[in-house]
């Protein structure tokens, strides 16, 4: 595959999975423009999606668990205590992380197949992104600010944990609906962003051990080096949108985000009502 069609997409995907703003909706998009400029090696590169999937789905997760290695570190620990039938803040708050991620499992096995068939599309990713920036906005207006992580409760995690499940449908985001809930809920932006990155290492290890076994079944187990840069390539970039994004959200709102996602929403909406794609 070219190096340049492989940074670009390792690039969008990385900096896109963490953002509220829907990374699988930027790599349909992306992998449209491709299609309809009919670059050099896309076609040829279609057989290897599954190998990029999972190359920037490792790169991602090795990511955001550098970034938050302090966190881990207290669940794990916690959970350890836990054992020793010591009770441990860590503990709870992998308790915490581990029943969110609950209804993303079922949900993510059964319905997988019926969103490549039925929602992989312009139209679709036009209204989501469109739709649920506005619902993000929303959120962040009229929230309150009131509450960190250790302030959740087992209700208040469980009801992120279903807001996830409607970033299956691309477009919708899943960082955006799990952190426009936790605005809902009352809690503050950048401890929204926490919790919903957190959230994001069961959910990005999920969805690359499915990618996995795809591409296992495939027989295609060449993971080389186009794999190898698009991991290299998702980490660093998906590194520096996450410490960027966390450092906005400690003095600043989510509006950025927002109006990037009415804008891009608006004019996806207007290119395929309008006949162009």
């Amino acid at each position: 595959m070219p190096l340049l069609l492989l940074a670009i997409l390792a690039v969008v995907q990385g900096i896109t999975e963490f953002l509220p703003i829907s990374s699988s909706g930027h790599l349909v998009l992306v992998w449209e423009i491709f299609d309809q400029t009919e670059a050099a090696g896309v076609r040829a590169a279609e057989t290897e999606r599954l190998d990029l999937d999972v190359a920037v789905h490792v790169g991602t997760l090795a990511a955001v668990c550098l970034y938050f290695w302090r966190d881990i570190w207290r669940m794990a620990i916690g959970l350890l205590r836990l054992l020793t039938g010591r009770r441990d803040p860590g503990a709870r708050l992998a308790g915490l992380v581990l029943l969110a991620s609950l209804p993303i499992i079922p949900a993510g096995f059964f319905g997988k197949d019926l969103v490549l068939i039925y929602f992989r599309d312009i139209a679709v990713i036009g209204w989501t992104t469109l739709g649920f920036g506005i619902l993000l906005g929303l959120a962040d207006r009229f929230g309150m600010l009131i509450n960190r992580i250790e302030h959740m409760g087992w209700l208040q995690a469980l009801m992120i944990g279903l807001a996830q499940v409607l970033a299956l449908v691309p477009g919708t985001s899943r960082s955006g609906i799990t952190m426009t809930a936790a605005r809902f809920l009352g809690f503050e932006r950048s401890e929204a962003a926490r919790f919903s990155l957190l959230l994001a290492i069961p959910a990005i290890a999920g969805a690359g051990t499915l990618a996995g076994l795809d591409l296992y079944e495939s027989g295609d187990l060449s993971l080389g080096r186009d794999a190898a840069i698009a991991a290299g390539l998702a980490f660093v970039a998906a590194l520096i949108a996450i410490a960027a994004m966390m450092a906005w959200l400690r003095h600043a709102s989510f509006a950025p985000f927002v109006i990037y996602r009415i804008l891009l929403g608006a004019l996806l909406l207007a290119l395929v009502y309008g006949g162009v794609i």
